[in-house]
C-alpha cells in the first residue's frame, strides 16, 4: 500500500495522535521494540552477522515448504497511482551468451513488506530489520466467512481470541496473517483493488483495535494480509499501519496461498528487501510445516 500522498496524511495523523495512538509501553516491549527506538533517537541500527538472539534457542521440524508469495509481472495488481512492474529482456543466450532482464518496480509491488520507515519518520528501513524477526512462528487467522459477506471487514480482537481459544495464546515472536480468501481475485487486478465509482477501495484488513491488541498485549514481529493493505480498503486514516509500524513491527501485504498452510504450527522465513533506504520491498515468504 503506497499512495504518493499518504505520508503527508500520516504525519498529520501522528501529530494529532492518530485514530489509535501507539503506547510507549508497546514500543518499548521486547528487543525488536528497543531496536525500533534507535533510528527515532537519531542512532543508526547496525545489523551484524552475529545478531543477538531475540527468542532464545529454537528448533524447526518440517516436511513441506510452501511458497506464500506471488511472482511479479506487469499484470500484478498495484495501489492506484503506483507504476506497474516493468520487465524487459536485456540480453539473451542466443545473442550474448547469457540471459538477463532489466527490472523497474515500485517498492510496494505484489507480495511485499512495509517496514516501519514506510509510515514512521526515522523508523527502521527494511535493510535495518533485525534478522531474528524474519524467521517466525506463523499464525493464520481465518476470517474468510466474515469477509465473504463484508468486503470492508476488519479482523477483530475477538477473531484473535477465537484463534487462541482453539490453538493457545499466540507464540512469542509470531507473524500473524489474515486469511480472507481475497487471493482468489489476484489474477484480476480490477477485482483485487475493488475500487468503487467514488474512488474508494473495498477489501478486508486488520482493524486498528486488533493491531493495538497485537502490539500491546502480545509479542509479535509483524502482521500479514492477503489483500492490498494491512488496513481495510476503505480506511481513511491508515490506523493499522500507524499502530503496527509505529511499534517497530513490519507488515506484509499480498500474502499468497494461506489456505494451504496450517493455522498454527508452521514457521515462516521472510526474504526481506535488502537495499539501502528501503521503505519495504517485494518479499519471498516460505512456510515450513
Amino acid at each position: 500500500m503506497c499512495s504518493p500522498e499518504v505520508m503527508a496524511r500520516v504525519d498529520s495523523a501522528l501529530r494529532r495522535g492518530g485514530s489509535r495512538p501507539v503506547s510507549r509501553r508497546s514500543v518499548l516491549a521486547g528487543a525488536a521494540g528497543t531496536a525500533a527506538l534507535l533510528p527515532m533517537a537519531g542512532l543508526a541500527y547496525q545489523g551484524t552477522p552475529e545478531a543477538t538472539p531475540v527468542l532464545g534457542p529454537r528448533s524447526i521440524a518440517y516436511s513441506t515448504v510452501t511458497n506464500l508469495s506471488y511472482a511479479n509481472s506487469p499484470e500484478t495488481p498495484m495501489w492506484p497511482g503506483s507504476p506497474a512492474f516493468y520487465l524487459e529482456t536485456a540480453v539473451t543466450i542466443e545473442d550474448d551468451g547469457f540471459y538477463a532482464n532489466t527490472l523497474a518496480y515500485h517498492e510496494h509491488t505484489g507480495t511485499h513488506m512495509d517496514a516501519p520507515a514506510h509510515f514512521i519518520t526515522g523508523g527502521m528501513t527494511a535493510d535495518q530489520l533485525d534478522p531474528n524477526t524474519l524467521v517466525a512462528p506463523l499464525a493464520v487467522v481465518d476470517v474468510s466467512a466474515a469477509a465473504s459477506s463484508d468486503e470492508d471487514y476488519g479482523l477483530t480482537v475477538d477473531d484473535i481470541l477465537a484463534w487462541e481459544a482453539e490453538y493457545g495464546e499466540l507464540p512469542d515472536g509470531a507473524f500473524v496473517a489474515m486469511y480472507s480468501g481475497w487471493g482468489a481475485r489476484f489474477d484480476d487486478a480490477e477485482a483485487f483493488v475493488n475500487m468503487d465509482a467514488d474512488g474508494v477501495m473495498h477489501f478486508p484488513g486488520f482493524s486498528p483495535d486488533a493491531a493495538a491488541f497485537l502490539v500491546e498485549e502480545r509479542s509479535i514481529v509483524g502482521i500479514g494480509s492477503d489483500t492490498l493493505s494491512q488496513d481495510p480498503g476503505n480506511s481513511a486514516d491508515f490506523g493499522t499501519h500507524i499502530t503496527i509500524l509505529g511499534a517497530g513491527k513490519f507488515g506484509i501485504e499480498g500474502v499468497a496461498h494461506l489456505e494451504t498452510v496450517p493455522a498454527s504450527g508452521a514457521t515462516v522465513v521472510l526474504g526481506a528487501s535488502n537495499h539501502e533506504q528501503a521503505s519495504g520491498g517485494p518479499t519471498r515468504i516460505l512456510a515450513l510445516h
